[in-house]
């Protein structure tokens, strides 16, 4: 038995126990693993600067070193997420429907546990404390795999975490992390049907696409973000400028950041040169259509068609002048991942066709995509933005990593 079976074995095990532990006792776990995360401040920060020191040493882009970085004003909101989390209700065990049969059988809906959920992602430590949190409070077990870029930050994370468990009676199973983050690790994860009941990838594209062509564990899709912002010709300038400067320069690297900017050919002359200056404080690179490129000139470069579909995670963004909505929304449905996507527009009716017609987890109208987050949302930490149909779709909160069972009441009913 390798040693990531018997991790998949002991995960199971532990998996029945937490199945019953109650709202009360989870709850202590979470209180425990927020004190010990703020306690353990130093240790988390200076195995988070062996990652760091060790990132930087390979010449890591500046937009994925701040996904690795934790500092302790992070660990203080990683901290801060868990008190929320803790104040959510316990979903579990929740009655969603009761109804009586003509044959005197009451049959009803409650929640339960997934079970075991296996999560793979990239080096975002933040993601180890959000994903197990969470998985804790709605009576999941979790295997988690991240990045080799953060194995020590992750290591340190899951240690204090699993002490946390064991000091209130859990089994230290309930959070488990594969240590080897080679690529035989994934491989052997994404083929643990026998003790994981769902995969979760968290990370880019190449990740996402590689979990779901060879798990052979069932996996919700998440995460992949090329989203958007159209500028109408009836928007407020000034306010578009505002959006797209925070949806794609606030944190580059996620996946609620924008990618692409589609400007209405009428107001193009009067918003890119708006719009250049805020971007230009962050040295954005622009990859430009001919009609844009025309208007920013030097300070811009060509897109090529690649560009349309790329998730650059970093300080890139493509700008297409269209001729309207239409032409916006053709665009955002040929390009899009189906993540977040945005129109900036004062007409009600445009704003309407929108929110109606463009295919993704979460539509806006007048805000910033960066806004797609479990927390934002008001869901507590989530585990994932999800970007498929079955399911769960958008963030990934509580309600969303359970599942249901139907409960029967009867007394002596049989059926031949």
């Amino acid at each position: 038995m390798s040693e990531l079976t018997q991790m998949g074995a002991a995960a199971k095990a532990a998996e029945r126990l937490l199945a019953v532990a109650g709202t009360k006792k989870k709850n202590d776990a979470l209180e425990a693993i927020r004190l010990a995360l703020l306690k353990n401040k130093e240790r988390i920060l200076e195995a988070n600067a062996a990652d760091t020191d060790e990132a930087e040493k390979t010449g890591i882009k500046k937009a994925f070193l701040d996904r690795l970085l934790l500092t302790s004003e992070r660990i203080d909101g990683i901290a801060k997420g868990v008190a929320e989390l803790i104040a959510l209700p316990d979903p579990i065990g929740e009655v969603i429907s009761m109804s009586d049969r003509p044959n005197g059988l009451t049959i009803g809906k409650k929640r339960v546990p997934l079970g075991v959920i296996g999560i793979i992602y990239e080096a975002r430590p933040n993601v180890t404390v959000d994903a197990a949190a969470l998985c804790l409070k709605a009576g999941n077990v979790c295997i988690l795999r991240g990045g080799k870029e953060a194995i020590n930050s992750n290591s340190i994370l899951v240690d204090i975490m699993r002490e946390s468990l064991a000091s209130v009676g859990l089994p230290e199973d309930c959070i488990c992390l594969v240590r080897d983050t080679s690529r035989e690790s994934a491989k052997e994860l994404m083929g643990l049907r026998e003790y994981i009941n769902v995969l979760i990838p968290r990370g880019g594209s190449g990740l996402i696409k590689s979990v779901v062509e060879n798990a052979s564990v069932p996996v919700i899709e998440t995460g992949s973000g090329n989203c958007h912002v159209y500028v109408d010709d009836e928007a407020d300038l000034e306010m578009a400028a505002k959006i797209v400067e925070n949806a794609k320069c606030s944190r580059p690297s996620v996946c609620n950041a924008i990618e692409t900017l589609l400007v209405h050919e009428a107001v193009a002359e009067q918003f890119l040169p708006l719009v250049a200056p805020k971007l230009n404080k962050y040295n954005v690179e622009l990859r430009c259509d001919e009609k844009s490129l025309r208007i920013l000139g030097i300070s811009a470069i060509t897109a090529t068609e690649s560009d349309w579909e790329t998730e650059y995670d970093d300080y890139i963004l493509a700008i297409k002048i269209v001729s309207g909505i239409d032409e916006a929304m053709d665009h955002i449905a040929r390009y899009s991942t189906q993540h977040s996507e945005a129109i900036v527009t004062k007409d009600y009716a445009k704003s309407q066709r929108f929110l109606n017609e463009v295919d993704a987890a979460a539509v806006y109208v007048n805000a910033s995509t960066r806004f797609t987050d479990g927390a934002e949302f008001g869901l507590g930490a989530e585990i994932g933005i999800s970007t498929q149909k079955m399911h769960a779709r958008g963030p990934m909160g509580l309600r969303e990593i359970t599942s249901t069972k139907y409960i029967i009441y009867g007394n002596g009913q049989v059926r031949w």
